[in-house]
């Protein structure tokens, strides 16, 4: 069984989703399935293939948070340090060629959102900085083209 790695505050993330969906929305989509039946015929009943459709997804969804939170690797950021990237390391970058700095924590794929900053560790820019330092230059090939960056600060929290 292939171990997810994922920051503390991820796991939390999918444990409440898990529960939300097992709690909350599977009573609430049995509840739309007994309305919908009880309107009559189900082979013209739109509520009642909604509501199964949404049975289904929800399922489905429960079903893998099931999954990924039995294989969760938990990983405790604050426990980390050194001077070399890995997995939960906060990065300051600068754009070689625009000078636009970034900061980005790596974190599992779960958990990822560019827009909040956390990248996945199997992300392109993500593999470049493992291993790397403050003053290393990394090479990423992106859809946009290869982009340098330089490392300017490594950090835990």
């Amino acid at each position: 069984m292939e171990k997810v790695p994922m920051t503390s505050r991820g796991f939390e993330t999918l444990k409440e989703e898990l529960r939300r969906r097992q709690q909350e929305e599977r009573p609430r989509i049995i509840q739309a399935i007994a309305e919908a039946r009880a309107h009559g015929d189900l082979s013209e009943n739109a509520e009642y293939h909604a509501a199964k459709e949404s049975q289904s997804l929800n399922e489905g969804r429960i079903s893998e948070l099931e999954d990924l939170t039995a294989r969760a690797e938990v990983i405790d950021v604050s426990k980390l340090s050194g001077d070399r990237i890995k997995f939960g390391a906060t990065v300051k970058l600068v754009d070689e060629d625009t000078d636009d700095e970034k900061v980005y924590q790596i974190v599992g794929d779960q958990e990822a959102d560019v827009k909040a900053g956390r990248i996945s560790i199997s992300s392109p820019i993500a593999r470049a900085l493992i291993g790397k330092g403050e003053g290393d230059t990394v090479e990423v090939s992106a859809p946009g083209g290869a982009r340098s960056y330089e490392v300017l600060e490594v950090r835990w929290h």
